[in-house]
């Protein structure tokens, strides 16, 4: 899609959110601080490249960050990518940061599927985590230190992981619908020394077991000390088996009483979160985030990005498996309620998340860019049956939100709330590209570049476009890139990861435009990308198309190796009792080629019953490309329905 004609605008601030916004209040304290008048956005945004070490070191000051800057210099080998160092005499600790209050007022709800519901305050959440963080310390666990959960979205998760990073270990998580082997993949890497696992979860009306996997994916971990069972389904799970390590969570703190937390304050630089990537292609990366980096960054947009107050109540659809569970659960820095869910959006029915948040009053509803598509394809108009007066802004990442999308928000969610796109991901803890509450929203653009991310849209040879595709790169150092790859002793991986392309830029894989009005177009992985006579073409151009037909539930296309070139070959599932033929396989072609271009029109369309995707919900076109090619798919365990792959094999209409 060409962006030379300016886009719609679908939402303008007023002037008293503008007025009111923290970035406004920024702005003014840049001016008071180092007497800089900015005139806006953009100007801030320059300010924040040019100016990194004066930009980060008054945002530590202006968000309340506990802890120790230590003397300057706050950023050395700052020209080096990797190997730029922010506040290397630093020292803090995360869950000091989250749990700064320890009062009667409200910190954390909880819905679940199955009818469970807690509510938290800052004083309940604290005394949890300080009766878990003296049994941890008890058991030996300290800085360095791995602790892993196998955990869905639940409040013990939470407190889990603040026990264990007021103490310094590294928290990482996967969600309990992930196999055996799955999760071996990855915490066979990592090798915790302590196990949390709930006893199982709900999802879509059934109850799932997790014990029997928990005591698998114990089995196969040496090291581990300690295998706590979290009580979910039941209040007293039968834990029978031969694991002397495993015990439940109530009779693991039962010795102790809530207490002041002794928090054990780190360089800023230390290891913080382990996070995977999909591990859809080879065992999953396994990328180690910082206290500082993540602290800093996840920050910076809340407050900024986000315009998060003290307060404000935070839903966003996630698991425990997504980089968006730490992303969520990082806002109590910020005083904001977080709201927890865990099960289906869509079990009873459909409204299930707009039930909560409307007796909630969440300020901030965050889902993926594909639950917006399925709830337009079912017809919802929450607009009109549910009070979301409280919401502000409606936030969606995960994959590209088409422009339709973006209708859909306005006339069908919240005409009034800001629709806040953004894309970053796993490997940085946070977003390039996002949420700018002080500026417009026009359809189907991502609003700005983040502030301290020098993100621009390279060709081939590493000139930057604008009103072009090309690759989405950062030129400059940011606080959270990753420290490294676990498990990768040279480097090797993780250089080349984001490295290998553009000396000293991280090229981060995306295939995106940078439009003249500073937004952001994101078209699909750069990977996944397809080259039909040479040409490169995002793939979300074609899905931004084709999910708009009310016959089609979802799509993924590919690029088939065909006659010493690539063909574009589409994959449709479509609405129960529903058949492809001739006439649907026409309009969608007429549909991609008046609204793209001649080169997006499938060659081949096809309908599957079911379309792979991994357990974070996003479809996995490279294992579907490598299937169709005859080539292996190494790690099945990383899909939610790997079963579905087999859809695609030997395919006849892809013979001819």
């Amino acid at each position: 899609m060409s962006i030379a004609n300016e886009p719609p605008v679908l939402w303008r601030p007023s002037a008293e959110k503008v007025a009111g916004a923290n970035l406004t209040r920024f702005i003014a304290e840049v001016r008071q601080r180092h007497g800089i008048a900015l005139g806006g956005y953009d100007a801030l945004h320059q300010w924040s490249i040019e100016s990194r070490e004066a930009f980060w070191s008054l945002l530590w000051d202006f968000s309340g960050i506990v802890g120790d800057k230590g003397p300057a210099p706050h950023l050395v080998d700052g020209d080096r990518l990797p190997g730029a160092r922010f506040f290397p005499n630093g020292q803090l600790n995360f869950a000091e940061n989250m749990l700064r209050r320890r009062d009667d007022s409200l910190a954390i709800t909880f819905r679940a599927e199955h009818g469970g519901h807690r509510r938290l305050t800052w004083r309940e959440l604290y005394d949890q985590v300080s009766r878990l963080a003296q049994a941890l310390r008890a058991e030996g666990v300290g800085p360095g230190d791995r602790v892993a959960g196998f955990v869905p979205n639940i409040p013990d998760a939470l407190v889990a992981m603040l026990a264990a990073t007021s103490l310094g270990a590294i928290w990482s998580s996967c969600s309990p619908d992930f196999g055996v082997k799955g999760v071996i993949d990855r915490f066979g890497q990592i090798e915790p020394k302590v196990l949390f696992a709930a006893d199982g979860y709900t999802y879509a009306g059934k109850r799932h077991d997790s014990l029997e996997r928990a005591r698998g994916i114990a089995a196969e971990l040496p090291g581990l000390k300690r295998l706590v069972v979290l009580p979910y389904l039941a209040e007293q799970p039968d834990l029978a088996g031969n694991d002397p390590r495993a015990v439940l969570l109530t009779d693991y703190i039962a010795p102790y009483q809530a207490g002041e937390i002794a928090f054990t304050r780190l360089e800023a630089n230390a290891p913080l979160f382990i996070v995977y990537s999909s591990g859809t292609t080879g065992l999953p990366k396994c990328m180690v985030h910082s206290v500082l980096g993540t602290l800093l960054k996840l920050r910076a947009e809340h407050l900024m990005q986000n315009d998060m107050k003290p307060g404000d109540r935070l839903l966003y659809y996630t698991t425990c498996g997504w980089v968006m569970w730490n992303w969520t659960v990082a806002a109590l820095a910020a005083d904001v309620v977080v709201l927890l869910y865990d099960g289906s959006p869509f079990h009873p029915d459909n409204n299930v998340l707009f039930d909560y948040a409307a007796a909630e009053g969440a300020t901030h509803f965050g889902v993926s860019a594909k639950y917006i598509d399925a709830i337009a394809k079912a017809g919802l108009d929450p607009a009109k049956t549910h009070d979301l007066s409280k919401v502000r802004a409606v936030l969606s990442t995960g994959s590209p939100l088409a422009p339709a999308s973006f209708d859909y928000v306005r006339e069908h969610v919240k005409a009034d709330a800001q629709l806040i796109s953004f894309s970053g991901g796993t490997d940085l803890m946070g977003a390039f590209v996002g949420g700018n509450p002080i500026g417009p929203v026009y359809r189907g653009e991502i609003q700005c570049k983040y502030l301290g991310m020098d993100v621009a849209v390279f060709d081939d040879d590493g000139r930057p476009m604008v009103g072009e595709k090309g690759e989405l790169v950062c030129r400059k150092a940011f606080p959270s890139v990753p420290i490294r790859f676990w498990n990768d002793p040279d480097g090797q991986k993780f250089h080349e990861a984001y490295f290998d392309q553009y000396p000293n830029v991280w090229r981060h894989g995306d295939w995106a435009e940078l439009t003249p009005r500073g937004g952001m177009v994101i078209y699909g992985r750069s990977d996944a990308t397809l080259n039909p006579g040479g040409v490169r073409i995002g793939t979300a151009e074609i899905y931004r198309q084709v999910e708009q037909l009310d016959q089609v539930l979802e799509s993924l296309v590919i690029g088939q190796q065909w006659e010493n070139d690539v063909r574009v070959v589409l994959f449709v599932r479509l609405r129960d009792g529903l058949t492809l033929d001739d006439g649907l396989r026409d309009e969608i072609r007429r549909r991609i080629r008046q609204n793209a271009t001649p080169r997006h029109v499938p060659a081949k369309i096809v309908q599957v019953a079911d379309i792979p995707r991994t357990i974070s919900g996003k479809i996995v076109e490279l294992a579907v490309r490598n299937i169709v090619h005859g080539r292996p798919v190494k790690n099945r365990d990383a899909l939610a329905n790997p079963e579905a792959l087999e859809l695609f094999r030997d395919l006849p209409e892809l013979g001819a």
